[in-house]
């Protein structure tokens, strides 16, 4: 009996992931109290960095929730942080948490205009190039002021819903009928090269958005998360933020939508691919039913989400109030003019956005393990001993190679940190602070495209049910991403230098 419970035990923790993974999560656990107790506490503190690092690195084995809490927890228990500190940094970052929980909620509620949107754009405009421009411009624009993970939630809805209606029709069935399309099972054979041509046409868009997404997410302080913590640290408002970043993010997005052009033109790393004329007219064919049968409250909706869009913007321009309260402004409003009005309907909304939320409050815990241990202090003095000048590069070349295989949201609070301690000491001056915010803020957002791990709306993309519909597989994101990746680095490294 005792043996079957401890094996039952052995299956139950961290569920599906390797074998090997369990086990290396276990050394992590057993190896850090003995040197902590052994007295080794700067070693114990370095590694523990290495480890979260590590369960960041591998969030496909398993989402880092799971054993980045529990080496989170483990750091409280035996004393190298305590829950004060923690509870410290989780009021320092409130406003970055209040913006996880109500704005990608309340962006949920608008995904109709959104759907409707990037619809209109796939099937109006028949240029491939034109249209992964479109899709690269608008994900860019949505990101600067709602959440790049609600439109990379958004871009996957799309694709998910166009690939099941070919697929459907493909396989002999009708738009109304369910089906599992997570194959090619019943696919005729006349119909398999326009399924691989389309699926090709939808890897080459979604990525381009994706990529889209990071562009306009670096230029506010609500594209991303770590915007908003670096701005609140830093003082800055919304339009603020736009100036400060704005020397480095405008020449990363023409430089952007450039190399969208490129690759499209020549079709390199995967890109070029076009809609099939079939695909399109059964496409077509279904939106058009689709619209037949849209009734005026299906209308009315839509009008109201485009009245709110507008306020949204507004508010987060001129900083009405914190950005968490703007979004839950956004949540009221849509569901009470869309009539949303039960309890389970609007739980949906949060779905999304909760687990990244428990996940920031562990990166937390580890950044009090870091500030009690004044681990990076060493760091910190190495680059401020180096010349003024070419401080803001290494920050932003640091932060990019860390964001590329930790998370950036994680990477950029540790960063930030560090920065404004050296400012309170008077170690630096104001304006050399501003700089190395900058730098730190487009560190994490450009050369983080690289990997899924970087971005969490990349990591949402490749765990999403679409990346096998597509067959988006790790290594095909990777080698996608990379000619973006070099592009939006040098570019940014350039920009920093030039401006700075």
């Amino acid at each position: 009996m005792t043996t079957s419970l401890f094996h039952a035990f052995g299956k139950n923790f961290l569920g599906n992931s390797s074998q090997w993974y369990k086990t290396t999560i276990v050394a992590f656990l057993i190896i850090n109290p003995i040197l902590w107790f052994a007295g080794f506490h700067f070693l114990a503190g370095w590694l523990l960095i290495a480890e979260f690092i590590f369960v960041l690195a591998m969030a496909l084995k398993c989402y880092p929730l799971q054993p980045g809490g529990l080496l989170a927890i483990e750091a409280i228990v035996i004393g190298m942080t305590s829950t004060h500190s923690v509870m410290h940094e989780v009021e320092a970052n409130l406003e970055v948490i209040l913006l996880l929980v109500f704005m990608v909620a309340g962006i949920y509620f608008m995904r109709q205009l959104l759907l409707y949107t990037f619809t209109k754009l796939l099937l109006g405009v028949k240029s491939k190039m034109m249209l992964s421009l479109l899709f690269c411009f608008a994900a860019a624009l949505l990101s600067a002021f709602l959440d790049a993970l609600t439109v990379t939630a958004v871009l996957i809805t799309i694709a998910v819903g166009f690939y099941g209606v070919y697929h459907k029709v493909a396989s002999g069935k009708k738009f109304h009928e369910d089906h599992d399309h997570s194959g090619d099972h019943g696919i005729h054979e006349y119909h398999r090269e326009d399924l691989d041509t389309f699926r090709a046409f939808l890897r080459s868009l979604i990525m381009h958005g994706a990529i889209g997404t990071a562009l306009g997410g670096v230029a506010t302080l609500v594209g991303e998360p770590q915007n908003l913590l670096i701005a609140e640290k830093a003082g800055w408002d919304f339009m603020e933020f736009v100036i400060k970043v704005a020397p480095v993010s405008a020449p990363a997005f023409i430089a952007g939508l450039a190399t969208c052009a490129l690759l499209e033109k020549t079709g390199w790393f995967g890109y070029g691919a076009k809609l099939p004329d079939e695909v399109r007219a059964i496409l077509s064919e279904f939106q058009a039913e689709q619209e037949e049968k849209m009734t005026k409250e299906n209308v009315a909706a839509l009008i109201v989400q485009g009245v709110v869009a507008v306020l949204l913007i507004v508010s987060l321009a001129f900083h009405l109030a914190a950005v968490g309260l703007i979004g839950l402004m956004i949540i009221v409003l849509l569901t009470a003019f869309n009539g949303v009005i039960e309890e389970h309907q609007i739980g949906h909304a949060f779905e999304e956005a909760l687990p990244f939320t428990a996940l920031l409050v562990v990166f937390f815990a580890i950044v009090a393990v870091i500030h009690d241990q004044h681990l990076f202090t060493p760091i910190t003095d190495a680059v401020l001993h180096l010349d003024a000048d070419i401080q803001p590069v290494m920050l932003f070349i640091a932060n990019g190679v860390l964001s590329m295989i930790s998370d950036n949201v994680f990477v950029a609070t540790v960063y930030i940190n560090e920065m404004l301690a050296a400012l309170e000491q008077g170690t630096i001056s104001r304006e050399h602070f501003e700089v190395l915010a900058v730098a730190i803020n487009t560190g994490t957002n450009l050369p983080s495209v690289a990997t899924p791990n970087g971005q969490a709306a990349f990591l949402f993309l490749l765990t999403s049910a679409l990346a096998p519909l597509i067959r988006l597989s790790y290594l095909r994101m990777l080698i996608m991403a990379l000619p973006y990746t070099l592009v939006l680095s040098v570019v940014g490294i350039v920009s920093i230098l030039v401006a700075y």
